[in-house]
Protein backbone atom coordinates (compact mmCIF):
# COMPACT_ATOMS: atom_id res chain seq x y z
CA UNK A 1 0.00 0.00 0.00
CA UNK A 2 2.92 2.39 1.16
CA UNK A 3 4.77 1.53 -2.30
CA UNK A 4 1.50 2.38 -4.31
CA UNK A 5 1.12 5.49 -2.50
CA UNK A 6 4.95 6.73 -2.90
CA UNK A 7 4.55 5.55 -6.98
CA UNK A 8 1.43 7.68 -7.19
CA UNK A 9 3.09 10.68 -5.44
CA UNK A 10 5.86 10.73 -7.57
CA UNK A 11 3.81 10.55 -10.93
CA UNK A 12 1.78 13.40 -9.51
CA UNK A 13 4.93 15.31 -9.28
CA UNK A 14 6.02 14.97 -12.68
CA UNK A 15 2.58 15.55 -13.83
CA UNK A 16 2.84 18.86 -12.26
CA UNK A 17 6.71 19.51 -13.19
CA UNK A 18 5.66 19.01 -16.69
CA UNK A 19 2.93 21.09 -16.66
CA UNK A 20 5.13 23.79 -15.36
CA UNK A 21 7.63 22.78 -17.98
CA UNK A 22 4.95 23.29 -20.77
CA UNK A 23 3.96 26.46 -19.47
CA UNK A 24 7.27 28.04 -19.85
CA UNK A 25 7.98 26.57 -22.93
CA UNK A 26 5.05 28.42 -24.33
CA UNK A 27 6.03 31.61 -22.85
CA UNK A 28 9.97 31.47 -24.07
CA UNK A 29 8.06 31.12 -27.71
CA UNK A 30 6.83 34.85 -27.13
CA UNK A 31 10.54 35.70 -27.56
CA UNK A 32 10.60 33.93 -30.82
CA UNK A 33 10.78 36.09 -34.55
CA UNK A 34 7.59 34.49 -35.71
CA UNK A 35 4.51 36.22 -36.42
CA UNK A 36 2.02 37.16 -33.41
CA UNK A 37 -0.67 34.48 -34.64
CA UNK A 38 2.49 31.94 -34.56
CA UNK A 39 3.28 33.10 -30.84
CA UNK A 40 -0.15 32.78 -29.49
CA UNK A 41 -1.22 29.49 -31.19
CA UNK A 42 2.25 27.53 -29.44
CA UNK A 43 1.31 29.97 -25.95
CA UNK A 44 -2.07 28.95 -26.06
CA UNK A 45 -1.31 25.04 -27.09
CA UNK A 46 1.14 24.83 -24.52
CA UNK A 47 -0.33 26.65 -21.56
CA UNK A 48 -3.74 24.28 -22.32
CA UNK A 49 -1.04 21.19 -22.34
CA UNK A 50 0.71 22.82 -19.41
CA UNK A 51 -2.81 23.60 -17.09
CA UNK A 52 -3.82 19.88 -18.20
CA UNK A 53 -1.04 18.31 -16.80
CA UNK A 54 -1.10 20.18 -13.48
CA UNK A 55 -4.77 19.11 -12.56
CA UNK A 56 -3.92 15.35 -13.77
CA UNK A 57 -1.20 15.65 -11.32
CA UNK A 58 -3.40 17.08 -8.49
CA UNK A 59 -6.27 14.52 -9.23
CA UNK A 60 -3.91 11.88 -8.48
CA UNK A 61 -2.75 13.75 -5.49
CA UNK A 62 -6.34 14.49 -4.67
CA UNK A 63 -9.03 11.59 -5.56
CA UNK A 64 -11.61 13.09 -3.56
CA UNK A 65 -12.03 16.20 -5.77
CA UNK A 66 -12.25 13.95 -9.10
CA UNK A 67 -15.33 15.56 -10.44
CA UNK A 68 -14.48 19.12 -9.78
CA UNK A 69 -10.78 18.39 -11.15
CA UNK A 70 -12.51 16.51 -14.03
CA UNK A 71 -14.72 19.39 -15.04
CA UNK A 72 -12.12 21.98 -14.53
CA UNK A 73 -9.38 19.46 -17.49
CA UNK A 74 -12.61 19.74 -19.60
CA UNK A 75 -13.76 23.24 -19.27
CA UNK A 76 -9.62 24.36 -20.29
CA UNK A 77 -9.52 21.76 -22.75
CA UNK A 78 -13.00 23.62 -24.28
CA UNK A 79 -12.31 27.36 -23.48
CA UNK A 80 -8.50 27.26 -25.11
CA UNK A 81 -9.72 25.65 -28.38
CA UNK A 82 -12.40 27.88 -28.52
CA UNK A 83 -10.39 31.10 -27.92
CA UNK A 84 -7.47 29.66 -30.77
CA UNK A 85 -10.21 29.55 -33.00
CA UNK A 86 -11.77 33.12 -32.26
CA UNK A 87 -7.95 34.42 -32.50
CA UNK A 88 -7.88 32.71 -35.82
CA UNK A 89 -11.28 33.71 -37.14
CA UNK A 90 -10.63 37.53 -36.33
CA UNK A 91 -7.17 37.66 -37.58
CA UNK A 92 -8.25 36.11 -41.07
CA UNK A 93 -11.16 38.60 -41.27
CA UNK A 94 -8.80 41.54 -41.25
CA UNK A 95 -6.49 39.49 -43.71
CA UNK A 96 -9.28 39.44 -46.26
CA UNK A 97 -10.36 43.17 -45.63
CA UNK A 98 -6.94 45.23 -46.23
CA UNK A 99 -7.12 43.66 -49.42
Amino acid sequence: MTTLTNITNIFSYICIFGGLVFWFWGTAALLTRRSVLFKLHSLSVSDTLGSIAIVFGLILLRPKELPLLILAIISLALWNTMLCYVMAYCSSSTTRSKK
